[in-house]
């Protein structure tokens, strides 16, 4: 384990673990990627191993600008989507590729009661709040640390979300970890302490096209969902607060199906959310959330391309996962090397806990108290399939 020294209290602190002691800042820095309105200056970094993977990584909003992944004939490209220019992120990203924070998904009417007391955040999706509002953590500079340990190499991103942020109550001191493996899996673990109980709901928001990035759309894309059951939404995306069965529904992805089999089909739950943009209960799912330990990561998702025969496999402590297929991408937006991302061109898979979760006492819980310790893990595993 690599460990770092911070001056500011002479300690000496492992990249890799969450401390109160460590300030964050410092390490090897990146190269610049730009400044953003607020005058930050942003660093780009490159992680690579020995087999052809490459992930690019800026440290605001710990966005994942490319990753690059072989075929089965080797060839190399980029699986994900994304801009070339920090400016087109602040603009009007959809959230590509970045960290989602405090609360990942949407929370009913933007406001919430917790402990007595009722708290109210933005409304930015409508009449809800979604994926930490306005200025979420996808849209701040997080403090970045490179490590190498064993047969990976990584980066560890800090940042103190203040009391008040976007509404949310408590200080927030959240670490991710990014670490990329000679086995092909790219690994996320989130870490974060408060000092007033809050909700907290962490999560990776990166588009996926396994073909390449964006030049075609993901309806070939074969999926299986480790879950029997989802949480239907009403007409704003809220969950009803069932958990409904996917038997007999299109939401059935228990065994391989590709993602245009059914996306179409006169289903009310589909037109509500213009396709798949649905949490899916996991089988077996881990602890996660405020749990001493995560536990270990569980096979929620597996999803083949057959052009290329890129297999991603998605493992996660998190109880659930939300599958969502494109829908509002609508040829608006101009990604990487001038590609235009139309309808359907990139797929998301957010492992998570339950959207609306502080307003429903019957999903597992995602509140944070003082004492405790938020822990998640997801995996991402890629390989090829013949």
């Amino acid at each position: 384990m690599r460990r770092t020294f911070d001056a500011r209290t002479a300690t000496w602190c492992a990249v890799v673990t969450l401390s109160a002691a460590c300030g964050g800042g410092g390490g090897e820095k990146g190269h610049p990627f730009g400044t953003t309105n607020r005058g930050e200056a942003v660093s780009l970094y490159t992680l690579k191993n020995a087999h052809g993977m490459e992930l690019r990584v800026i440290d605001y909003g710990g966005i994942i600008l490319s990753l690059k992944v072989p075929d089965r004939t080797g060839r190399v490209a980029d699986v994900v989507l994304g801009f070339d220019s920090l400016g087109d992120y602040e603009r009007g990203s959809p959230y590509f590729g970045a960290i989602i924070g405090r609360y990942g998904n949407r929370i009913a009417g933007g406001r919430f009661t917790l402990d007595g007391q009722t708290y109210t955040l933005a409304r930015n999706n409508g009449v809800n709040h979604l994926h930490g509002g306005v200025r979420g953590f996808d849209k701040v500079v997080w403090a970045a640390t490179r490590f190498e340990r064993g047969d990976s190499t990584g980066l560890v991103f800090r940042y103190t979300s203040p009391d008040g942020e976007e509404g949310y109550p408590g200080t927030l001191r959240a670490q991710v970890t990014y670490t990329l493996t000679e086995s092909n899996e790219l690994i996320f673990d989130y870490e974060a302490t408060t000092d007033r109980a809050t909700p907290v709901n962490l999560t990776q928001h990166s588009y996926f096209n396994l073909g390449s990035d964006g030049t075609g759309d993901i309806l070939g894309h074969v999926v299986v969902l480790n879950a029997d059951r989802f949480t239907p939404v009403d007409s704003t995306l809220i969950p009803t607060g069932e958990l409904r069965s996917v038997q007999g529904t299109p939401f059935d992805f228990r065994t391989p199906m590709a993602i245009g089999a059914r996306v179409g089909q006169n289903d009310e739950q589909l037109r509500y959310g213009r396709g798949y943009d649905h949490n899916f209960v996991l089988n077996k799912g881990g602890k996660g959330g405020t749990e001493t330990t995560a536990g270990d990561p569980t096979l929620a998702a597996r999803v083949y391309e057959p052009r290329s025969g890129r297999v991603m496999e998605i493992l996660t402590t998190e109880p659930g996962l939300q599958f969502y297929s494109g829908n509002f991408l609508d040829g608006t937006l101009r990604g990487k090397h001038g590609v235009v991302y139309r309808h359907r061109a990139g797929f998301a898979m957010e492992t998570q806990h339950f959207p609306d979760s502080p307003n429903e006492p019957a999903f597992p819980s995602t509140t944070l108290r003082p004492g405790q310790t938020y822990r998640s893990r997801t995996i991402y595993r890629f390989s090829i399939q013949p």
